[in-house]
């Protein structure tokens, strides 16, 4: 991890990607409405996602399986993740003919927090909970990161700074963040030999 205590060190939001099946030329999509952001404001939901977009493509049955729950809670939550905009299904499985529904998470959405002077009281308290379940998702990654870092042979990297920066520069940062993050993203299904799925996350603090 390197750190640096010189100079040289919107709304939040989060990217989903790691596209698969050459979808890098599809458009970003924006996702902030609440009603979508309570699709995702729910343990078992993340989980979903995080699954899918470790492993790829899967069914309600292989789901179930790998996150220990019953296949009827499992699609009941697919299907929220599907009204939410962010699960399709997987063209290349629903070709088969097969019995059973594939489903893949859908790729390049920049899911942002509404200001908060838009959202009634219902919807700040799912925006609560998204951030809570975040949060512990990042704590958890945090803590790993502290523990596991030394001996993890550089699959483990970060990194500390501070700098001066105007509103409009910090914006500009985040902007090229994204889109570094863009040009990196890659799913299971055509990730280079090698791969492994890696969690990355920034985040900017006034510190004054």
């Amino acid at each position: 991890m390197t750190e640096q205590d010189e100079p040289h060190d919107r709304p939040p939001n989060e990217h989903l990607d790691g596209r698969q099946d050459g979808r890098h030329n599809e458009p970003q999509r924006t996702i902030s409405d609440p009603g979508s952001l309570k699709a995702l404001a729910h343990p078992l939901r993340l989980k979903i996602l995080r699954q899918l977009g470790v492993s790829g493509p899967a069914t309600s049955t292989t789901l179930a399986a790998a996150l220990g729950e019953n296949t009827g809670t499992l699609s009941y939550h697919l299907r929220q993740l599907e009204r939410g905009g962010f699960l399709e299904d997987d063209p290349d499985h629903a070709q088969t003919g097969g019995r059973e529904r594939w489903w893949r998470a859908v790729r390049g959405i920049d899911v942002r927090r509404p200001p908060q002077q838009e959202l009634t009281t219902a919807e700040r308290a799912v925006v609560g909970e998204l951030d809570r379940l975040r949060m512990e998702e990042d704590m958890g990654l945090a803590r790993r990161f502290t523990v596991e870092e030394p001996d993890s042979e550089g699959w483990m990297q970060g990194s500390r700074s501070l700098s001066h920066l105007t509103k409009e520069e910090l914006e500009e940062f985040h902007d090229a963040y994204l889109q570094l993050l863009r040009r990196f993203a890659r799913g299971p299904e055509e990730a280079s030999p090698g791969s492994r799925p890696v969690a990355l996350r920034w985040f900017g603090v006034p510190v004054d």
